[in-house]
C-alpha cells in the first residue's frame, strides 16, 4: 500500500507547486510563465534522456527507456492534454484567490472516479462514496463564501475556466493510469518525454503572446517561475511512481492529491493575505474530511 503514502506526499508537494504558480502569475503574463516553468522541468530531463541513451551512470529509477514512434505519439498526446488543462488553470489562478482555486481542484476526484468506474472497473465502497459526496457538498458550501469576496460561482468566467481545467486534468489522470499500469511505461520515461513535449506544446501560445496576437499583460521575471516547474517535477515524480504500482487505484490517488488544499488554503491566507479565513475554514475542513473518509476506507 505504498502508493497511498506516495499519493499523500504528492498532494503536499502539489500544494507547494500551487503556491509557486500563484506567485508567478500574480500580476504577470501567464503564457511566458508557463513556457519558462516548463523549460525548467525539461532542462532537468533532457540530460537524463541523453545519459540513458548513451549508457551513462544513472539510478535505475531515472533511466528513460527507448520507445517507438507510436509511443512518442502517446506521450505527446499526454502533453497536449496537460498543456490544455494548464492554460485554463493558470489563467484561473491569476484571477481568483488561491484558496478558491485550490479547493475547486478538490472536486477533480469526482470526475476521475467516474472515469475509473467506466474504464478500469474500479468499485468504491460505501465509505468512499460518502467521502466523495462530502467533498462535493463542502465545495458547494465554499462557493457561498466566495460570493462574499465578490466571486459568484454561477457567473464568474474564471470559476468555469478553472473547472474546465479540472475536468481536463481528470482525463489526464485516467490516461496516466493507462500509460503506467496498463501499457507499462516506466515513470521516468513518461515524465521525461511528457516534460519535453509539454515545452514544445507551450511554444506556440508563448510565440503568440510575444507577437501580440491578442491583448496581453506584461511579463516580469520572478524566481518563483523556475521553482514552479521544479516543484511540479518532484510532485509528479512521486505521483507517477504511485500510479505505476499494480494495486494502485487512480480514483483514490486523485483524492489523496487534494491534500494540496491544506497548503494552498493556509498559505493563501498568510502569504497572499486572502480574506475570510474563518468563514472558509469549516468548508475546507469538510473537503478534507471527505478525503480522509476515502483514505481510511
Amino acid at each position: 500500500m505504498t502508493w497511498l503514502y506516495l499519493g499523500i506526499l504528492s498532494g503536499l508537494l502539489l500544494g507547494i507547486y500551487d503556491l509557486c504558480k500563484k506567485q508567478s502569475v500574480n500580476g504577470n503574463a501567464v503564457l511566458p510563465v508557463l513556457l519558462f516553468s516548463n523549460l525548467a522541468s525539461a532542462l532537468v530531463w533532457i540530460p537524463i534522456v541523453l545519459l540513458s541513451h548513451t549508457g551513462g551512470p544513472l539510478h535505475p529509477g531515472l533511466v528513460v527507456h527507448e520507445i517507438s514512434l507510436l509511443e512518442h505519439g502517446m506521450l505527446a498526446l499526454k502533453s497536449c492534454i496537460v498543456g490544455t488543462s494548464w492554460l485554463f488553470a493558470y489563467f484561473a489562478v491569476k484571477h481568483l484567490p488561491i484558496s478558491i482555486t485550490g479547493s475547486a481542484r478538490s472536486i477533480g476526484p469526482i470526475f476521475t472516479l467516474a472515469g475509473a468506474l467506466l474504464i478500469f472497473g474500479e468499485s468504491p465502497n460505501l465509505q468512499q462514496w460518502l467521502g466523495i459526496s462530502l467533498t462535493l457538498a463542502f465545495f458547494i458550501g465554499l462557493s457561498t463564501v466566495g460570493k462574499l469576496e465578490g466571486i459568484h460561482f454561477s457567473n464568474n468566467r474564471w470559476i468555469w475556466i478553472c473547472l474546465t481545467g479540472v475536468v481536463i486534468s481528470s482525463c489526464s489522470g485516467l490516461y496516466d493510469r493507462y500509460l503506467l499500469a496498463s501499457y507499462g511505461f516506466t515513470p521516468a520515461t513518461v515524465q521525461a518525454w511528457f516534460s519535453i513535449y509539454l515545452l514544445v506544446f507551450m511554444l506556440l501560445p508563448a510565440f503568440g503572446w510575444l507577437r501580440g496576437w491578442w491583448a496581453r499583460s506584461d511579463f516580469h521575471w520572478k524566481w518563483s517561475i523556475p521553482l514552479t516547474g521544479l516543484s511540479l517535477l518532484v510532485a509528479d515524480f512521486v505521483y507517477f511512481h504511485a500510479m505505476a504500482e499494480p494495486d494502485a487505484m487512480v480514483s483514490i490517488i486523485s483524492c489523496l492529491r487534494r491534500c494540496a488544499v491544506l497548503v494552498t488554503f493556509f498559505a493563501g491566507t498568510f502569504l497572499f493575505r486572502e480574506k475570510l479565513f474563518l468563514r472558509k475554514l469549516p468548508w475546507v475542513l469538510g473537503i478534507l474530511a471527505g478525503i480522509t473518509l476515502i483514505l481510511l476506507s
